[in-house]
Parts: structure tokens; sequence; C-alpha cells
């Protein structure tokens, strides 16, 4: 019985021993494939992740000036002929378009003036048919050798005359109807009044101030440029209005159109005026109003990259290198102006190093790495 109970005891523990082996390769083995699933994970996620070359780009160098819009489009309506205020249409603050009535005198005297040269016009025409009559009948009786060459000189001059007379009539008739015209003021272009200088029922004379208006739809601006910086704005002829009227806010860039420098420096400030014209249309732009100019003076040489792939974590900007061998690191950068949808780098990367273009994936990317190298130091 002792015999027996010895070789089970035996048995038991050989059994015991074959089951810790089968359990520890069968551990070892799992570790390895999972191992091994975490690296072919992290290498197919790093394959996927698109990646942008950093590269060094031209950049215009800008200076900034505040500038003063104003109207291209800016006059005084004055009167052209002599009469009372009878009615105003319109008043500061009206939007008028081109050739609206604006402003109406009484016309009476002008009316008149028409019907006398209408008149006018009459008699000369019924003086000049008199006038060729005469000439034809002088002019047949001549041929027979009826009348003298004088008679017939007379005749001549007469017809002319005549001529004469009714183009100076119709010439008046021009004149009364284009003073008649002139009682009724016209806007000579679409704009805004911003000042009226006459009421109902004042007598006006040629010459006399009656409303002022401008122009929205083109307009300038004015910037007091050093004399330093002029010799460059020259060259590069080239300049940009920043304006956020119109947008909630964002700062939007419109291109000038053309560039007027004024060649004589103001002595006591000593820069050069120069007028900026804006493209038609700006809206939200008003005469007085102050803006970011930018003048280009010059170009450089700068890093950049896709403002998509930058990081944002609290008060740090960064971006997802991706390096030749695979691998991902997080890397703090500092950043210049943006332009064109893309950032200026300033410090943090060299021309040629590649950066995920989406950081969220670069992230996971990165965490799987971790993941990994954790794994493969246990094993060790």
């Amino acid at each position: 019985m002792a015999i027996l109970k010895r070789n089970e005891c035996n048995l038991r523990s050989a059994v015991k021993s074959m089951i810790f082996v089968l359990t520890s390769v069968i551990t070892i083995t799992t570790i390895a494939q999972l191992t091994t699933f975490q690296s072919v994970h992290a290498g197919n996620a790093v394959s996927k992740l698109e990646s942008v070359e950093v590269t060094l780009e031209s950049l215009t160098r800008e200076f900034r000036l505040d500038g003063v819009v104003e109207a291209i489009n800016q006059a005084t309506v004055s009167a052209q002929t002599g009469g009372s205020i009878q009615q105003m249409l319109v008043d500061v603050d009206d939007y008028v378009e081109k050739g609206e009535v604006i402003l109406q005198l009484k016309d009476v005297s002008q009316q008149a003036q028409l019907k006398k040269a209408q008149a006018g016009e009459k008699e000369a025409i019924s003086n000049l048919a008199k006038a060729e009559d005469e000439f034809e009948r002088i002019k047949d009786i001549y041929a027979k050798k009826v009348v003298s060459k004088s008679q017939m000189d007379d005749a001549t001059h007469a017809l002319s005359a005549a001529k004469a007379r009714l183009e100076s009539a119709r010439a008046s008739l021009e004149e009364a109807r284009e003073q008649l015209s002139y009682t009724r003021v016209k806007a000579p272009y679409s704009g805004i009044v911003i000042e009226r200088h006459v009421e109902v029922g004042e007598t006006v004379q040629p010459g006399t101030k009656l409303m002022t208006g401008v122009s929205l739809d083109k307009l300038r601006v004015n910037v007091d440029v050093p004399q330093s910086l002029i010799n460059k704005i020259r060259q590069f002829g080239k300049a940009f209005v920043y304006t956020d009227a119109e947008l909630n806010g964002e700062q939007h860039q419109v291109v000038v159109e053309k560039i007027t420098i004024f060649p004589i420096a103001d002595r006591a400030s000593n820069t050069f005026k120069v007028r900026l014209d804006l493209p038609a249309g700006i809206k939200g732009l008003f005469p007085g109003m102050f803006v970011k100019t930018s003048l280009i003076t010059g170009e450089k040489q700068v890093l950049m990259v896709p403002q998509e792939s930058i990081v944002y974590r609290s008060e740090v900007t960064a971006v997802y290198v991706v390096l030749d061998d695979g691998t991902i690191n997080f890397r703090h950068v500092r950043f210049g102006n943006a332009s064109n949808g893309s950032q200026v780098i300033l410090s943090g990367l060299t021309a040629g190093e590649k950066v995920a273009l989406d950081p969220i994936k670069a992230g996971i990317a990165v965490m799987q790495q971790r993941r990994q190298q954790s794994a493969a130091q246990a094993d060790e």
C-alpha cells in the first residue's frame, strides 16, 4: 500500500509539471503574437498617415500703415441757372441713382424763354422759305437776261442771311431747352447725399452750391509713407488693404488696383502721400474710415506648413514630425504669420522634414508606438 501511494504522488507531481510547462509555452506564444500584431498595426497606421514636406517658400515683406478711406467720386452740385427752389426731392443720407432728379427750381422764366426761342425758329424758317423762293425767281429771270447781276447778288445774299438767322434761332432754342433742363437738377452719379446747402424758397444764381454727395462704388485709401520706403514701394508696386467691415470681425485682404505716389514729400513729416485705388463694390467701407494697409517692400524665404497640421494644446503649438524610420515625434515649434492657408515656421523645423497632415491620426499612431515599446520592454 505504501508503494502504491508513493507512485500516485509521483504521478500527480509529473502531471502538474507538464501542465505548468504547457501553460508557460502558450503564454509566451500569445505574448509574441500580440506583440507582432501591435507592431504590424502600428506600422500600418504610420504608412496610412498623410504627411507633407516642410519647404522653403517666398513670402513678401509687408510694411503696415493706417490709411484713410475717401471717395473717388465726391462733388458738390451747383446751380446752372437762376431761380427759386421749388422742391427738394432728397435729403442727407438718401441714396440716389445716376440721373435721378434731386432738386426742382421754378421754371416760369425758362419756359418763357423756350417759347420765345421756338417762335424765333418758326419765323426764321418762314423767312428762309421766302428767301429761297425769291432766289429761285431771280435766278430764272437772270438766266433770261431780264434782271441785272446786282439783283441776282442781292437775292443770293438774302438767302445766305436767312439761313444764318435760322441757325441762330435754332441755337437760341437749344440754349433755352438746356436752361429749362437746368431747373431739374440731376445726380451726376449714383451715391449718397452728405450735405445740403439750400432750403425750399431760396433764390439761387448760377454757381450757387446746392448739394454735396459721394459715390461708394469707387473708393481709395490715402496713406502717408516714410521716405525711407518710397523707393521700395515704387519698385514692387503692390499693396493690400485689410478690412473687417463685411466679414463679422474677420480681416479680409483686398488687393489694391492702382498705386499713385505723389512726387513731393511733406516737409514737416518727411512722408510721401500714397493713394491706393480699391476695386469697385467693396461693401462696408465709408469715406473717413481708418483701415490697415500693407505695402510690399521686399521678399524673403521662409519655412511653411499647412495650418491643418498644427496642434494647439493650451499655450503650446506643435506638429507631429514623421521620421524616415516611421516613428512619429510630437515637436514644439514657433509660428509666424499665416498666409493663404499655410503657417510660417520661425523655429523647431528644418526644410525637408515631414509633418503629419492629420494631428488626430498622428496622435493615435504615437500611442500605438508607445504601447508597442512598452510591450517590448516587458518581454525583455
